[in-house]
């Protein structure tokens, strides 16, 4: 088992050597070839690791001390369990269809360029495997860390772009903010515990350990860095901005990967999470604002993958509020079937910029339900499960959430509820005004509108599956299910509380969440399918699509402040204070230099002059030593 967790994430990091070494000798079909099927082997043995982990349970293994001291010992160990199996999958699975959509979507690249494009897939890969198989924090910021430099590389890859390298920028510097907190609850830990490992700090004897003020200053750090990566309120904005990069990227980045590391981190740490209920109300509360500030942003915008960007800070949102509830195998379930259908809707979202000749903009759009089949039904089944209808994969893991929050408490639910409406009306107003009604682009766009090649739609078809049955890992026995995924995850959560709600209340409530989300997607497609939206008309409408002037707030509260402070410091500090004292030293020294030069005037006369008042100095010093020594032991004391 150790040389199959080894692989699992050598095979990518393998990949990140090949293509970013051989970027200038591969051809475009060896590079493609080769940074999808190591992926696809790290995935066949994500499998076997699952399968093992089925039969023999939780699996840990020695590599080396990382650190070893006296009093700090951090090992590199691997640990794949019931959790990190999951994650294995579905990081490896999904990345495996995203590099094989990407050999088609980015054939316009140059053969360096495509190379680079498959390297930084790779390496991304790579950190996000050692993300969730790491057995301690460390190993886990270490992966953490190299996400955040494989997205900031992948925003930007169209580095020529300026606004593409400050949406990189952005990316990484909020990121940053979000690390700060990870890196002092790892402190914390090494400060009370002596050990990071999950299976030293995870148990009653720690937990026994850490006062209660302890346990909730370690469990906000860490979820400070869970919003700064999952892009949670008020670290959100760099994720739609995260739109620069090319369309796959998005998919990987919004989907299956960076933006879950905040989940499945709060899920490994549960035990901290469950006895501190000041930290459970913050996630809870950070979690639905963020998803209710999300939907209406993205109720307005008209750009396809700004829709899906501020779609997955709502959905991360939803998850969020799982899991400040104590509903932790619904949040993973929401990670798992969003994965399904977010990389869907991001990828067939692809399809159709390819078509429209990288046209973003959904009102240009329309009518392409014909022209485009494949695309038009994948694309349709993965707004049927984002929006919560049945018997799509949403719609399970939704309900759980929903549930979980209703019996914590109703308003919660209310405002999960709501948030669920806007999820379906926005994403079927994006629906129809791309597919329904008539084309709106120009002549020469409708007559090259064109399906996609097979190496995209085949991702698009094994992702609309799953987004349709992926819902069966998690059937509640309400419906006759046993929760598969649920008693999968009890040896990582425990035995999660019962919801104590009568069957009638769980009918009530699930038949609520699909009649509203039918209403909205039902008016969603009556008002959009024959027209488009036009410019914001209202107050509410031009704040919506500015996205409630957000980033407009930051650059005026902190962004220009923090600038013209650095300008202080550059143009003051540094050049007066800083660039002064150093030459003014210089300075000095040759000032020196130039007044004690004129005492070597050549005349004998003065000289001697010199060295007589030398020797009587001398005398002097000489005669009164002792007088002298009092004088200094006195001014010193």
């Amino acid at each position: 088992m150790k040389v199959i967790l080894a692989l699992i994430t050598l095979l990518p990091f393998a990949g990140f050597l090949f293509n970013g070494l051989g970027r200038n000798i591969w051809s475009k079909k060896t590079i493609a070839y080769n940074g999808t099927m190591y992926i696809f082997a790290s995935f066949v043995l994500s499998l076997i690791a699952f399968w093992n982990v089925q039969e023999q349970g939780a699996i840990t293994v020695h590599f080396f001390d990382f650190i070893n001291t006296s009093t700090v010992k951090i090992p590199f160990d691997f640990r794949v369990d019931a959790l990190s199996s999951l994650f294995l999958m579905v990081i490896t699975g999904v990345g495996t269809l995203i590099h094989l959509y990407s050999s088609a979507y980015m054939h316009e690249e140059t053969a360096p360029h495509y190379a680079r494009y498959f390297a930084y897939l790779n390496l991304f890969i790579f950190s996000m495997l050692l993300l969730v198989l790491g057995d301690n924090y460390v190993i886990m910021f270490i992966g953490w860390e190299g996400v955040g430099l494989c997205s900031y590389l992948l925003i930007g890859y169209w580095f020529t772009n300026t606004t593409y390298n400050n949406a990189a920028k952005k990316a990484f510097i909020m990121n940053r903010i979000g690390d700060l907190g990870f890196l002092l609850a790892i402190f914390w830990m090494i400060v009370k515990l002596g050990t990071v490992s999950y299976g030293e700090v995870l148990t009653a004897e720690s937990l026994a350990k850490l006062s209660t003020t302890d346990i909730t200053a370690i469990t906000l750090l860490l979820f400070v860095g869970a919003m700064g990566k999952s892009a949670q309120i008020p670290l959100y904005t760099w994720l739609p901005d995260a739109m620069a990069g090319p369309t796959p990227v998005s998919a990987l980045i919004h989907a299956a990967t960076m933006v879950t590391a905040g989940i499945y981190m709060i899920t490994r740490t549960n035990l901290f999470y469950t006895n501190s209920e000041i930290a459970q109300h913050v996630v809870a509360i950070i979690g639905i604002s963020t998803a209710l500030l999300a939907a209406t942003i993205a109720i307005k915008q008209n750009d396809i993958k700004k829709v899906l960007a501020y779609s997955t800070v709502s959905q991360l949102g939803y998850m969020f509020l799982g899991l400040g509830v104590g509903a932790y195998s619904g949040a993973v379930f929401h990670v798992i079937t969003h994965a399904f259908f977010k990389a869907l809707l991001f990828l067939a979202a692809g399809s159709v910029i390819h078509a429209m000749h990288h046209e973003q903009d959904i009102r240009k759009m329309g009518g392409l339900r014909s022209k485009l089949p494949i695309t038009h039904l994948t694309f349709l089944i993965g707004c049927i499960a984002i929006a919560g209808v049945p018997p799509f994969s949403g719609f399970f893991s939704k309900d759980e959430i929903l549930a979980a929050a209703f019996a914590k408490n109703p308003i919660y639910w209310f405002l999960g509820l709501v948030g669920a409406a806007m999820t379906a009306f926005y994403m079927f107003r994006l629906y129809a005004t791309t597919f329904l009604g008539q084309f709106r682009g120009t002549d020469a766009q409708a007559g090259h509108i064109h399906e996609s090649p097979i190496s995209m739609t085949i991702p698009l078809i094994i992702l609309a599956v799953l987004s349709a049955v992926g819902g069966a890992m998690g059937v509640p026995e309400i419906l006759g299910g046993h929760h598969w995924l649920g008693h999968h995850l009890t040896s990582v959560i425990g035995a999660e509380v019962p919801l104590h709600l009568s069957h009638s209340t769980e009918w009530i409530l699930m038949g609520s969440s699909v009649t509203i989300a039918l209403l909205a997607l039902l008016i969603a497609i009556g008002k959009y399918s024959k027209q488009a939206d036009g410019e914001p008309q209202t107050a509410l409408g031009k704040f919506l699509y500015n996205k409630w002037l957000v980033d407009e707030f930051y650059e005026k509260a902190i962004v220009q402040p923090l600038n013209r402070f650095a300008g202080f410091l550059k143009e003051v500090v540094e050049k007066n204070v800083i660039d002064g004292l150093v030459n003014g030293t210089g300075k000095l020294v040759q000032y020196g230099a130039r007044q004690t030069r004129l005492m070597q005037s050549g005349q004998v006369g003065y000289y001697i002059l010199f060295m007589v008042l030398s020797i009587v100095l001398l005398f002097l010093i000489w005669f009164n030593d002792i007088a002298i020594t009092r004088f200094f032991n006195n001014l010193i004391k």
